[in-house]
């Protein structure tokens, strides 16, 4: 049996609607087969099967009512209304016609359905976040895939449950999206911490707030410029601890977690490292403000008032670079990723890495000159040992610099510890006093014990 077409759909533009998104309807079932199937693994091609195929049908769709629109038009031209067409479902060709566009309707809004679907399914994967906008999102990408978190998708911490924070991240994903379009992305990309859901709706999905660790030993290993990479270790007793919101308990580092205390800060700088109020509020109620000296209340009013949770400490969770190259590199010696049998491969490693590069191809071509230049024996168990460190340095450039986006050592400031960063020292400074003279005591073996 024959099928024409509506005398209205033909015309050029209706008929292109109706190839493209044929075409398109066949191509997006076919590539959704190979992607179902395991066949395609590509990041980048769930961008294209679920936002840019998707796209093009719904353009076939719609040229189709376009043209029939523009065709009545140009007919009724001068000629008055045109009568509504008569549907007469007893002649069998107007009900094949019914049908069949019945059929076509359902079979289209089953592939919108899907492509919606899918889209929104690939928009909340790691992949689409880091590896679609790749020299943006390189650097977080980067530090995501080789952390403790690294399981968790974006979505979990970046959006959290409920309609408010889709919408809220759908706008700033359209924001980030004109950025990038427009070559306007800022170098380096600022820390979320204002974006981020509170701790409770984030980390206590997963982590018990209530729990007492009690205290946990941690060696840090370090390493001396001379021949032998001379080691030192310092081992410590960190009193981890925990709060207990119903027996009251509030001891060690997560004291600040006990859900009986509530603490609250103002900071006057974007990344929160400058807080110059706290305040404290104990499980009996007293209230306990600390401030340092010379803070006005000008300057409060202009800071960013927040209440303490798990982030104000653990502010890389899942995207943690090493603080400096020195660190990197006794990072790694320790893990036996650098062979310590090298003389001077603490120093030349450091050196390597600290060495301006314009990107990271010239850069891990550098490394690998440097490195070959003061390592070139002819034979034995040395070449091996070279290459091996070769290898390990530019790993620790590749995940921790960033030429493209301006991301070296220390970029990002991590608050857990003291070292590197302000971290603990925002508050413990022996410099935040309460009216009484009471300060914020800056006593290390509150947190931990040398061994």
């Amino acid at each position: 049996m024959r099928l024409d077409l509506p005398s209205a759909a033909r015309n050029p533009i209706s008929l292109v609607g109706v190839s493209i998104a044929t075409a398109t309807a066949v191509v997006f079932l076919v590539l959704l087969a190979l992607e179902m199937g395991g066949q395609i693994r590509n990041p980048y091609f769930g961008l294209l099967l679920f936002i840019a195929v998707p796209a093009v049908f719904l353009l076939g769709l719609l040229l189709i009512p376009v043209g029939v629109w523009q065709r009545r038009r140009r007919l009724a031209a001068g000629h008055g209304a045109e009568d509504w067409p008569v549907i007469d479902l007893r002649l069998p060709r107007t009900r094949t016609v019914v049908f069949v566009v019945s059929m076509l309707t359902i079979v289209n809004v089953l592939i919108v359905s899907l492509a919606a679907y899918g889209a929104v399914h690939h928009m909340e994967s790691a992949e689409f976040c880091g590896a679609t906008c790749h020299t943006t999102m390189e650097p977080e990408y980067a530090a995501y895939k080789v952390s403790a978190h690294a399981k968790v998708s974006c979505v979990s911490c970046h959006v959290g449950p409920g309609s408010e924070a889709l919408i809220a991240s759908k706008i700033a994903g359209t924001r980030q999206l004109w950025q990038l379009f427009t070559n306007n992305v800022p170098t380096p990309v600022p820390a979320p911490v204002h974006s981020m859901r509170a701790a409770r709706e984030t980390c206590a999905t997963c982590h018990w707030p209530e729990k007492n660790h009690g205290d946990k030993l941690k060696q840090i290993r370090e390493y001396a410029d001379d021949e032998n990479n001379s080691e030192t270790v310092t081992t410590l007793q960190l009193h981890v601890g925990g709060g207990d919101a119903v027996a009251g308990i509030g001891s060690g580092i997560h004291w600040h977690m006990n859900l009986d205390n509530r603490i609250e800060y103002i900071s006057t700088d974007p990344q929160r490292q400058v807080i110059p109020w706290v305040k404290l509020t104990d499980r009996a109620g007293k209230v306990t403000e600390f401030t340092v000296d010379g803070t006005t209340p000008e300057v409060l009013a202009k800071g960013e008032y927040r209440v303490m949770d798990c982030l104000d400490c653990h502010n890389r969770p899942a995207h943690t670079f090493e603080p400096t190259a020195e660190r990197a590199v006794d990072n790694a010696i320790a893990r036996g990723e650098i062979p310590r049998s090298l003389p001077f491969v603490r120093r030349e490693s450091v050196a390597a890495l600290k060495t301006v590069y314009p990107s990271k191809d010239v850069a891990l071509a550098g490394i690998a000159a440097k490195l070959r230049e003061v390592y070139h024996p002819p034979s034995g168990e040395a070449p091996k040992a070279m290459f091996r460190t070769i290898e390990a340095v530019q790993g620790l450039y590749a995940t921790n610099v960033f030429p493209a986006m301006k991301v070296g050592w220390g970029t990002y400031p991590n608050n857990i510890g003291h070292m590197a960063s302000q971290g603990c020292f925002r508050c413990h400074d022996d410099n935040h006093k309460a009216a009484g003279g009471k300060t914020i005591a800056q006593d290390c073996e509150s947190c931990h014990e040398m061994k």
